[in-house]
């Protein structure tokens, strides 16, 4: 709560402690003032936000290149937020020329996280991994999502609900092409 002027010429200036990242602010009076009058001026200051929000229409898609250079890494990380009404649809897919891929999907409104490891003659048991989170993802609110790949290890997170797993076979690491 911020105490407010107590007459239509003084101007209150009230600074965050720490700062906020918003897309909406909504502000409610809480008394009146000591005339038996509510008014509110409000003005708000802060610092320009770059946004970096992509939008499709269901046909269209994004190929981004990785830096070349990067030949191995230790830890994967894949982090993003999107939203959507469609129940059904690809949010991120990467493959390689062994048959290695990497596929996040949403089916029936559910993300499923999908990493072939393409060597099915050698270990056809271990060439799939299917894991599927969350529920009603169609809603047109924003979802975070958070895959991290550490070794043998894999953290599937959606919306705060995280899945461990151990990768079987061999993977501690997925020969990927440069392209998302």
């Amino acid at each position: 709560a911020f105490s407010g002027n107590t007459n239509a010429d003084s101007v209150v200036y009230n600074k965050l402690q720490h700062s906020i990242k918003a897309r909406f602010l909504r502000f409610v009076p809480l008394d009146w003032n000591p005339n038996g009058r509510i008014g509110m001026r409000i003005e708000v200051y802060g610092c320009t936000y770059r946004s970096e929000v992509v939008g499709f229409d269901g046909k269209s898609c994004l190929i981004y290149t990785l830096n070349k250079k990067l030949i191995y890494a230790v830890k994967d990380v894949i982090s993003l937020k999107f939203k959507t009404m469609q129940s059904d649809g690809i949010l991120l897919h990467r493959e390689g020329q062994n048959g290695d891929h990497f596929t996040m999907e949403l089916t029936k409104g559910k993300l499923s996280l999908l990493i072939n490891l393409g060597d099915t003659k050698t270990h056809p048991s271990n060439a799939q991994i299917n894991i599927t989170l969350g529920s009603l993802l169609d809603d047109q609110h924003w979802h975070t999502v958070l895959i991290e790949h550490f070794n043998n290890q894999v953290n599937f997170t959606v919306d705060k609900h995280t899945h461990h797993f151990h990768a079987k076979g061999e993977f501690s690491y997925l020969d990927l092409d440069y392209e998302v």
